[in-house]
């Protein structure tokens, strides 16, 4: 028996990161969950854990459904013959596999296209490595969720998130008919129409949030870093005790955000100079969320972006020093508000088929940041303790490189995924990362 009918449309961003998702790689992030002792699960014990708690976050068993033209955006609705069996998968590796093995695994599959007429997204139970651990891989698309939304889908799939959840409602719910969709896009439409000054103010304040600093209209230095990228990615980590560098930033005044820039600066300037290059600036886009925390029932996208305009100096303090001040300079009073006039731009390319020829050759950003701050305390799954959580978020375009920061449980991790062909000497990248890292957590 089916559930009364609801209408739960794609937000504006997400119908944005839907009709830009054109390139050789697919918009997808993923995190891998890298499981103590997880060996001793079963596929079957594992399996049977993600179908009970797929039940806690709804996105999870709903697809997407195009409306009739005039119709509005497209609606999330309830896949009715949703299988947990046709989303995860076990992949047994070599066995004594370690983390080069694991994360070569893992950017084949995130890079892999989810298909479009199920839930978006797909899971894999990693076995054969070192140790005799275990790993849950996860790959959605970026329209399910951003990174705060992807924190608390990963939080559901753990012991402690499905421990005295509430139970999931009724499944599957009626999908909506025509005529009430088509109501319901219009009765939208008049919304819009009497917030029509709000919006516009908001976009207004989008249009700063963008801009940024005032002086900094320019376009962005050309590097060999930016050039259209490919299906394929690789995926390096850089991992610190996160204490150290919390004391290291009060001690500095500073925020452990303005550390992690100043040490991506720091190793994509070194990078620059030994390919030949002399680059004053790195342009760096970091998302602005407009939430602090969300819930397994209120995913979707809430970002905005600010480019920022990191020096490459090579004087450690001098670099840090102006991060700060541009960093602080850059406290946007409301966040998030980017998204609105992003996405109508984004969304008119793609309706003329010039979004990826107009991706392909930006010269708006060098590369992406993305910090999410995780639980403190460790998750488990199956009664074993997840060590180690590493996020992946493919980039589209011409950005060869793009770094994923998270902390989690008194670590803070930096994934360095990049495109082979674009960063062959992506050991070194990791490695200037790494010391840069350490160089300023004392």
């Amino acid at each position: 028996m089916t559930a009364p009918m609801t209408i739960e449309r794609v937000s504006a961003s997400d119908a944005t990161t839907l009709a830009t998702d054109r390139g050789p790689a697919p918009m997808n992030i993923g995190v891998v969950l890298r499981v103590e002792a997880g060996a001793v699960l079963s596929f079957d014990e594992v399996r049977g854990l993600v179908a009970s708690r797929v039940t806690l976050v709804p996105r999870l068993r709903q697809r997407l459904e195009r409306t009739p033209p005039g119709c509005g955006r497209a609606l999330w609705v309830d896949a009715a013959d949703f299988d947990v069996g046709d989303h995860l998968e076990q992949t047994v590796l070599e066995n004594g596999a370690g983390t080069a093995e694991l994360l070569t695994a893992t950017a084949t599959f995130v890079c892999t296209p989810l298909p479009r007429d199920r839930p978006l997204w797909a899971a894999r139970w990693v076995t054969g490595l070192d140790g005799g651990s275990a790993a849950l891989v996860l790959s959605a698309h970026h329209c399910l969720a951003d990174g705060i939304g992807g924190l608390a889908v990963l939080a559901a799939l753990s012991d402690e998130g499905s421990s005295g959840a509430p139970p999931a409602g009724p499944f599957p719910t009626a999908a909506p008919r025509t005529g009430d969709v088509a109501l319901d896009a219009w009765q939208g439409r008049l919304r819009a129409l009497r917030r029509m000054p709000s919006r516009l103010a908001d976009t207004a304040a989008g249009i700063r949030e963008l801009a940024g600093t005032p002086r900094r209209p320019r376009l962005a230095e050309r590097t060999s870093l930016n050039r259209p990228t490919g299906p394929l990615r690789r995926l390096t980590v850089v991992s610190t005790t996160l204490p150290e560098l919390v004391a290291a930033a009060h001690s500095r005044g500073c925020t452990v955000n303005d550390l992690v820039l100043s040490s991506v600066a720091a190793a994509v300037g070194g990078l620059l100079r030994a390919r030949g290059e002399q680059v004053s600036d790195l342009v760096v886009s970091v998302p602005v969320s407009a939430r602090s925390s969300a819930s397994p029932d209120g995913l979707g996208n809430h970002n905005g972006v600010m480019a920022l305009a990191l020096p490459l100096v090579v004087d450690r303090d001098e670099r840090l020093r102006r991060i700060v001040a541009l960093t602080s300079d850059r406290k946007a009073p409301q966040r998030g508000t980017s998204s609105g006039p992003l996405g109508l731009a984004f969304r008119a390319l793609a309706r003329v088929g010039a979004f990826q020829l107009f991706i392909d050759h930006q010269r708006l950003v060098h590369t992406f940041v993305t910090n999410v701050r995780g639980p403190r305390l460790p998750w488990h799954v199956g009664g074993h303790e997840v060590t180690t959580v590493v996020p992946v978020a493919v980039t589209p375009g011409n950005v060869g490189v793009s770094f994923d920061v998270l902390s989690y449980a008194g670590r803070l991790a930096v994934t360095v995924v990049a495109d082979p062909a674009v960063v062959p000497d992506q050991d070194v990248l990791t490695a200037a990362l790494a010391d840069e890292l350490a160089r300023v957590s004392r």
